[in-house]
């Protein structure tokens, strides 16, 4: 091969990322333009060979053998294709060698026509390589540099490519930086005129779940498997686990050592609160964990409904509900029940059922109210026939009788004395 175009190649093949045998074909398929523009005429399908070891070319008008030719610049008749080959049969590629016996010498629009066909067709390939590349990473998480704002937009640095983080996507009061680091899911990849389109995403509960298979080695080496995941982003999730392995304990591996690795998913995440609880075949036993904190007392299931109704001691009921029901809205999406609480007493009626005091208490109270105003009743008659005290004035005091005083005094002695001589 020709050193120079040798070296050439081997640096487009490294920049671009492509092979060095499809680069080649661009040329060839740029030479076939230039040819075209300078030589050759409507009715040629113009296909270029080029040997890159002395760079000499050879020039073809290529045909496929048909019975009825819709496109005469690449089909023939079977007809006239065994005019030009005696062989030819339907479906063969006739190869007609038009290779100027002079040579060619392209002229400056041949040669511009030559340079835009092969700029275009690199990138085509680069865009197909990108798109295959990111595509694969799909719903995969990758570290990334924030590139600039939009308003509310996020474009993210992914190296040979530029992902788009929307404000739907976004945690709840996050706040970027140009040029942080920031871990973040390749939600969806589709491919467009301009390249690849790459959506990002910081909300989607895959995040939790990759950021949880970076920390844990258990759940990346298969031995713990996320059963179940519910996500409400920058508040709360909850996450379901169970072992596959005798003698592990899945919350406890999710949880490491003085509680580091949940502590650094929830730091990534900007603090957002993570539950996680023991995966469960049994239903009752699996709606009862997804609702902890709180503390179940009852779980009776209507299996044709897909709903659940829950019993939890009256303290707990606020507890199970969640601030603004987030707990038990999480609880549901993470079971797949439809989770109905209801508070309860022990020996008693549910919060829900209790109501008001009964007639009976009502009428033992009137009852005992009615004896006590029976008894004051009583006792006032008995004050009222006791004899008022007679006021004596007593004369040691200065205190000078009354005309009425005098009388009832006097009568008062008679009747002492009366009674003194009877006796």
């Amino acid at each position: 091969m020709n050193e120079e175009f040798g070296a050439a190649l081997a640096e487009i093949a490294e920049e671009k990322g492509l092979d060095k045998n499809e680069i080649l074909k661009m040329i060839e398929a740029s030479l076939a333009a230039a040819f075209r523009k300078d030589y050759g005429n409507k009715d040629q399908n113009i296909v270029v060979d080029l040997n890159p070891e002395n760079m000499a070319m050879k020039i073809f008008d290529v045909k496929t053998v048909v019975e009825m030719p819709e496109d005469p610049q690449k089909e023939v008749t079977l007809e006239d294709a065994k005019k030009l080959k005696k062989s030819a049969k339907l479906g063969d590629e006739i190869r007609t060698d038009i290779t100027p016996k002079t040579g060619t010498s392209f002229g400056r629009i041949a040669a511009q026509t030559a340079k835009q066909v092969i700029i275009q067709k690199l990138r085509e390939a680069e865009r197909n390589v990108l798109f295959t590349e990111f595509k694969a990473k799909e719903r995969q998480l990758i570290t990334g540099v924030i590139q600039r704002m939009e308003k509310d937009t996020v474009l993210v640095d992914m190296g040979r490519a530029t992902g788009v983080l929307f404000p739907s996507e976004q945690i709840k009061n996050e706040q970027y930086k140009i040029g942080s680091r920031i871990k973040i899911l390749i939600l969806h990849v589709e491919s467009t005129a301009k390249g690849p389109k790459i959506t990002l995403s910081r909300s989607h509960p895959d995040v939790v779940r990759r950021l949880f298979e970076i920390e844990v080695p258990e759940i990346f080496n298969g031995v713990i498997e996320i059963k179940a995941l519910a996500r409400e982003a920058g508040s709360r999730t909850k996450i379901a686990v169970s072992s596959n392995q005798d003698g592990v304990d899945p919350i406890g591996a999710c949880v490491g050592q003085r509680g580091t690795r949940v502590q650094t998913v929830m730091a990534e995440l900007g603090g957002e609160k993570i539950d996680i609880i023991e995966w469960s075949e049994d239903p009752v036993k699996f709606i009862a964990n997804s609702l902890n904190p709180a503390k179940i007392i009852n779980v009776e299931l209507n299996e044709a409904a897909k709903e659940a109704k829950v019993g939890v001691m009256e303290d707990q009921l606020s507890l199970a509900i969640g601030k603004a029901g987030q707990n038990v809205r999480l609880a549901a999406r993470l079971s797949g029940w439809k989770i109905d609480i209801a508070g309860e007493k022990i020996g008693g009626p549910s919060t829900d059922e209790a109501g008001p005091e009964t007639p009976e208490v009502e009428s033992e109270a009137e009852e005992v109210k009615e004896a006590v105003e029976e008894v004051e009743k009583q006792e006032e008659p008995e004050a009222e026939q006791k004899p008022s005290d007679t006021h004596v004035p007593d004369l040691g005091k200065g205190e000078v009788p009354t005309e009425n005083q005098k009388a009832e005094t006097e009568v008062g002695e008679e009747m002492q004395e009366g009674s003194t001589e009877s006796n």
